[in-house]
């Protein structure tokens, strides 16, 4: 028989003495090497707003370049304060820039507008940054901020127009100078609760006020963030009504606001 070819038994004996050396080798495995993908860009669409101020997002500002309508709205020379708020201004950006506003209007925050809970939307207010003296007029056109402090949300633009993009928060003086109807009398009033984190939270509370108030209209909604909110339209949306319940109303989670609708 030749050397070259070994009888049976030999070469049985050398695959189990190969075999126990892979599986002994096997006894104290190394971690394996996965190359993994970085994680996708955030979307600014899904993003939720922070507190204070959103993201430096530019977007489609040079296309607005030149565009009346992103500019400073006018009143007449002799136009003078009808009321005058002091308190804290915040602004909004991506994800609310292109969805539609509380006014039916696309929100574009490359404009001068801003956001308020209780003036009539339409309203022209002179806002002045009390730490700068920088001063500029604007139009509400949404309602907000929904955050227990603040009283006014401001555009992109605006805010850089009033020295608040950079800090995100700035105390600001509030001067109503042209509203399309009275401010104290009439209108269509609500209360607003929320941000919840999740739907279950929200559907809760709305549960709740459904049954404890019989002729009150609760809906619950997504916010352009992310989080979900609850609405409470008392019948005929009266202001009182509102008021009332507003007042006597708190939940766990999520602050309790009046709110103007139209």
């Amino acid at each position: 028989m030749s050397a070259r070819h070994p009888p049976a038994i030999a070469r049985t004996a050398l695959l189990i003495l190969a075999a126990a050396a892979l599986f002994t080798g096997c006894g104290h495995p190394k971690q394996a090497r996965v190359n993994v993908p970085p994680p996708p860009l955030p979307d600014s669409s899904s993003q939720p707003r922070p507190e204070g101020a959103a993201k430096n997002d530019r977007t489609g500002a040079e296309s607005d370049e030149g565009n009346t309508d992103l500019a400073e709205p006018s009143i007449p020379p002799s136009a003078t304060p009808l009321a005058t708020e002091v308190g804290k201004a915040s602004w909004y950006g991506p994800p609310y820039h292109n969805r539609r506003g509380s006014n039916g209007e696309v929100y574009n925050m490359h404009a001068m507008t801003a956001a308020h809970r209780t003036l009539p939307l339409g309203s022209i207010v002179r806002v002045t940054n009390l730490k700068t003296g920088q001063s500029a007029l604007i139009r509400i056109t949404d309602r907000g901020p929904f955050i227990p402090g603040r009283v006014l949300d401001l555009s992109l633009a605006a805010a850089r127009k009033l020295d608040v993009y950079q800090p995100g928060i700035a105390e600001v003086r509030v001067d109503v100078m042209q509203t399309p109807s009275p401010i104290e009398t009439g209108g269509k009033w609500a209360v607003q609760i929320g941000g919840f984190p999740h739907e279950k939270e929200a559907r809760n509370v709305a549960d709740h006020l459904e049954r404890r108030y019989h002729t009150a209209k609760v809906q619950k909604f997504a916010s352009p963030a992310g989080d979900w909110w609850v609405r409470v339209r008392v019948l005929d949306d009266d202001r009182e009504r509102a008021q009332k319940l507003a007042a006597e109303t708190a939940t766990p989670e999520g602050a309790v606001f009046l709110v103007r609708l139209d």
